[in-house]
């Protein structure tokens, strides 16, 4: 939970970001980074201004976003609430992710 906006959401990302070596010229270009977040979700909202989607408009299409996601909310109805999280994660199972090691 947080109290925070979806925008200061985002601010406080972009300079942790910052912090960690990132160029804003970098983003969105593909770039190979040390550190890479994004805001994929904020409760059941849809957002749509030019800095901020949400859902991540590309959330649906990688699995290295979703698997991690659905061990933690398997049920959840992405908005605009067509699929759960599971049922996204269904539709890009053959992609190959590598895991590096556990954080634990």
């Amino acid at each position: 939970m947080t109290r925070l906006a979806p925008l200061g959401i985002l601010e406080l990302v972009e300079e942790l970001e910052r912090r960690a070596g990132r160029k804003a010229a970098s983003k969105g270009q593909g770039l190979a980074r040390f550190l890479d977040l994004d805001l994929l979700l904020y409760g059941s909202q849809v957002i749509d201004l030019p800095r901020l989607k949400i859902p991540h408009p590309r959330m649906a299409e990688r699995r290295f976003v979703l698997e991690p996601l659905a061990e933690l909310l398997p049920d959840f109805a992405v908005p605009p609430g067509t699929a759960t999280v599971s049922e996204l994660l269904r539709g890009v199972r053959t992609q190959l992710v590598e895991r590096l090691g556990s954080l634990r």
